[in-house]
């Protein structure tokens, strides 16, 4: 018989106040949160059409492009996007933003030296398919430093905003690559407070999904609304 996930277990969810990561320390709560009831018009709404996403949003390499390839390592990202009983959620929308595969963000506020890509915005976006898929190709970004404490360097990652149904669904995450030195050392990776935890955060390599001769795979599967091991 299959468990069902039928409650939010806060053991693998960071806590709001790390004090290692310091912008948690002026950012997280200062009181204790009070819970709003749901009504119909916060769960059923909005909503995106897929007219708002072109099949083009989805390649980094080429979304981006003016007059050459992006420089650095091709990707591909993979992975399904379910709600906590397991389900798939389909049209969902999925946006991505990342560093560039030398470590610099395009912003304008920006201080990292690093070389910038002309070819190479850093920003796409997908809608997941009916069984709550979705796809990136995109650039390996780089580790860049953030000023956080002494010699801190950012382990190399893509920021993921994640909307379900609604708005109230909405996850802001980052993927992480395996076998990188930098995460034991990072204190935004390891405000998760368990190793499994982390180890949702580490995309896997897919030899299967890797393309010969031209871009290495990752899978990356995405829980809405609650974690995979929560159980009856």
């Amino acid at each position: 018989m299959t468990k069902k996930l039928t409650h939010l277990d806060l053991t693998h969810h960071p806590n709001y106040l790390s004090p290692d990561y310091k912008s948690t320390r002026i950012r997280s709560p200062q009181k204790p949160l009070i819970p709003m009831k749901q009504t119909l018009s916060e769960l059923t709404a909005p909503v995106y059409g897929a007219d708002k996403v072109s099949a083009l949003d989805g390649d980094l390499t080429k979304n981006g492009r003016i007059n050459g390839e992006p420089i650095g390592e091709r990707i591909i990202v993979e992975g399904k996007l379910r709600d906590q009983l397991g389900r798939p959620i389909r049209n969902a929308l999925i946006e991505v933003w990342q560093a560039n595969a030398a470590g610099r963000y395009r912003h304008k506020k920006e201080i990292h030296d690093a070389p910038h890509d002309p070819n190479f915005t850093g920003g796409g976006r997908v809608l997941t398919d009916d069984d709550g898929n979705y796809r990136f190709i995109t650039i390996k970004p780089g580790a860049y430093p953030w000023g956080n404490h002494h010699n801190a360097w950012r382990p190399a990652h893509i920021h993921f905003s994640v909307f379900g149904t609604n708005f109230l669904s909405r996850l802001v995450t980052q993927m992480y690559f395996p076998g990188d030195p930098l995460q034991p050392i990072d204190p935004i990776f390891n405000s998760m407070p368990t190793d499994l935890a982390k180890e949702l955060l580490v995309a896997k390599y897919d030899h299967n999904l890797t393309s010969p001769e031209w871009a290495l795979g990752y899978q990356f599967d995405i829980t809405l609304g609650g974690t995979p091991f929560e159980t009856e």
